[in-house]
């Protein structure tokens, strides 16, 4: 077996980003707050706790941050029939799994939100397992998710690589011990990401799979 392929999927497996960022942004409004959309960004991938705190800040009034998510759950969710998956998403994780790769999913999403993402990308049968936020005490840049991931793949961090799009994902990677693979496609700067930990950027899954001999998933130890 080589090894554990786990993978970040909003703004990594499916073109998603955005769509968060806008309804963050009216899930805020609607609480009061104007928080600007680059700023929702640069949040994306944390957990909605950790989020909320970061674009309000530590002395805001927590008693609004279970309406703040609800909204923002409502108003993704209005998304979750067409929810875009990047071009041969699906096509990598197969790839993979033929290559003898575990598959395996760590992400922030979970329940409903998690099956759709799962509907777009469209290669549940070589997905091993999934780390959701449901399943650990605390989300990235912890590495607690991709800690999980490793678990549920059954193998040591060394012979794991994460593919995510944030620098919250390459944070995680880095302290879990992982090989870390950063994605243009989130939206986010290349040196970002480098700063963070990536071992490799790509632009995309589609990059990242015409170019996968030379990454590293690629032939030798995993």
């Amino acid at each position: 077996m080589a090894g554990a392929a786990i993978f970040d999927v909003d703004g990594t497996l499916t073109d998603t980003n955005h769509l968060h960022v806008v309804a963050w942004w009216e899930a805020f409004r609607q609480a009061g707050h104007t928080v600007p959309m680059p700023d929702i960004h640069r949040a994306v991938g944390l957990g909605s706790g950790d989020l909320i705190e970061r674009l309000l800040g530590a002395d805001r009034d927590p008693g609004q941050d279970e309406a703040i998510s609800s909204a923002h759950t409502v108003l993704y969710g209005t998304y979750f029939d067409r929810i875009p998956a990047f071009r041969r998403a699906g096509d990598l994780l197969r790839t993979l799994a033929g290559r003898d790769w575990q598959v395996v999913l760590a992400t922030s999403a979970s329940g409903a939100e998690l099956a759709a993402l799962r509907r777009a990308v469209g290669a549940d049968e070589v997905i091993r397992a999934t780390a959701s936020s449901d399943d650990v005490d605390r989300g990235k840049p912890s590495a607690e998710p991709v800690e999980l991931a490793c678990r549920l793949a059954g193998v040591t961090p060394e012979r794991a690589v994460f593919v995510g799009d944030t620098v919250w994902d390459m944070e995680a990677a880095t302290r879990a011990g992982v090989g870390a693979v950063a994605l243009l496609s989130g939206g986010i700067p290349r040196a970002d990401l480098e700063r963070a930990g990536a071992d490799a950027v790509y632009r995309d899954v589609t990059d990242l799979l015409d170019h996968l001999d030379d990454s590293p998933f690629g032939p030798g130890p995993g």
